[in-house]
């Protein structure tokens, strides 16, 4: 049936177009309908032949200059040649002709637009608002919306959508563009009101608990938030978006199992993913599955092969298992696509130092330094590593070169006394350790960790006493 139709309509076109061509050549018989007039000119346009366009519509007028629609699809042409100011003409015609027509409206906000006069084109839609309802309504507020879009008053795009859906609740389009805008603005209260009114009235709309769900997101109330979502997959449970925020939700709760159940959903109903992969693969991580989560991250690289970060995360999951020689192979692939990241040189240097190769361990956290010279964790790793090798006046020069950076952290003054005490300059650390505590007495374990033969020392322990009596 389709097929003898279309092949009706493809020689009654054909038909129309010589008709129009002898018109052209001035045929004395010829002559074109309104209607087969406004076909020609609209398979001009779909076929992107914008002259010929322009040639039929002026016929068109010149034959029927008192049809508006005519009048409207030359305006349409016209717009298309960018003579904004010649349709804008045209549009006043076809008004005076025809004042309820939507696309007088339309095609107007596009040559203002386009002149650049956005205030013109919100006052004229503004008050077009009040003349039309139901769809053509909804068609001139996704107009008004995008005029706000491009004037960056994203408010007013808000209210648009939120006005779209109290004229009808079920709009999809508005629905989508709705939860973008709820999340950007802010107002996720409002979200929530509106979307609970819609499911009053409409408790099978998905799109409407996913937007709730999305607007609790946005107000850090997870577990209600998954509840939304949990209606979402219930209508419909090939939503993989619902499933893609809930495992968000539950990460932010702890809950990696569930997360990882959900996340998993999305992959059975969508094309593989790699942000999903390496999400599942950092709950992995947190369960304490370096070997689980390593196989995420290998397949969310796979994916995304130029990302310096997921080798760095895979290292991560070796050195947690104390594989340190394939945890430094990792990171080293890390570092030839980023050698100056402060992480991957820290990581790298800890690798170094289990495999007691403290001389590289220390090359490592000094390029890590030279990137984030106020990081504590980058002179604790180095000044730790330098002890390890007794190289007592190295620990001295980087401690003070430490509290120089970190403007003077009570820390270093503790490994500085570490340091003294190991080169039996006694009477000196003692000064350093009183120093220290006086500053702040808690941190003094931070000698012990470095040096717990001090304790051994009566005078360590009467100044520690001292101090302990003090606070």
């Amino acid at each position: 049936m389709g097929t003898a139709a279309n092949g009706n309509d493809k020689n009654e076109l054909e038909e129309l177009l010589q008709q129009y061509e002898l018109l052209q050549q001035g045929g004395v018989h010829s002559f074109l309908e309104e209607e087969a007039f406004e076909r020609v000119i609209e398979y001009f346009q779909q076929n992107e032949l914008p002259d010929k366009a322009l040639e039929a519509a002026q016929l068109a007028v010149e034959r029927y200059p008192y049809s508006s629609a005519l009048l409207i699809r030359k305006a349409d042409v016209l717009v298309l040649h960018r003579r904004y100011k010649e349709a804008l003409r045209i549009l006043d015609q076809a008004e005076i002709l025809d004042s309820r027509d939507i696309n007088i409206f339309i095609l107007r906000t596009d040559a203002y637009l386009a002149l650049d006069q956005p205030e013109k084109a919100v006052h004229l839609l503004e008050k077009a608002l009040g003349q039309f309802e139901g769809e053509e309504k909804v068609e001139l507020l996704f107009e008004l919306a995008d005029v706000y879009d491009d004037y960056e008053d994203f408010d007013k795009v808000f209210d648009c959508l939120k006005e779209v859906l109290t004229v009808d609740p079920l709009n999809e389009e508005a629905l989508y563009k709705i939860c973008f805008w709820t999340d950007f603005t802010g107002r996720n209260e409002e979200g929530i009101r509106l979307h609970q009114e819609i499911i009053d009235e409409h408790p099978f709309s998905e799109l409407a608990w996913f937007n709730l769900g999305a607007a609790y997101q946005g107000l850090k109330l997870y577990e209600k938030a998954i509840d939304a979502y949990k209606y979402a997959v219930a209508i419909e449970d090939k939503f993989d978006y619902a499933y893609r925020n809930m495992g968000d939700a539950y990460i932010r709760l702890h809950r990696y199992k569930d997360a990882i159940e959900v996340l998993e959903r999305v992959h059975e109903l969508a094309k593989p993913e790699d942000i999903i992969y390496e999400a599942i693969g950092f709950c992995y991580e947190k369960l304490k599955q370096p070997a689980l989560a390593r196989l995420q991250y290998r397949k969310a690289s796979h994916l995304r092969k130029d990302d310096s970060r997921l080798f760095y995360k895979i290292a991560c999951t070796y050195y947690a298992e104390a594989q340190w020689s394939a945890a430094y192979k990792q990171v080293g692939v890390a570092l030839r696509m980023f050698r100056n990241d402060y992480d991957f040189q820290l990581l790298a240097g800890q690798c170094c130092e289990q495999l007691s190769r403290l001389q590289e361990a220390v090359e490592h956290y000094l390029i890590a330094l030279q990137a984030k010279p106020k990081k504590i964790g980058g002179w604790e790793a180095l000044i730790h590593c330098l002890y390890a090798e007794q190289a007592w006046e190295e620990v001295l020069r980087q401690a003070n070169l430490a509290l120089q950076a970190t403007k003077g952290k009570v820390v270093f003054l503790y490994y500085k006394a570490a340091a003294l005490f190991g080169a039996d300059r006694n009477k000196e650390a003692l000064q350093q350790l009183e120093e220290a505590l006086e500053k702040d007495p808690r941190q003094a374990k931070k000698l012990l960790s470095l040096r717990p033969s001090v304790m051994q020392q009566t005078q360590v322990v009467e100044l520690l006493a001292k101090f302990k009596r003090k606070r």
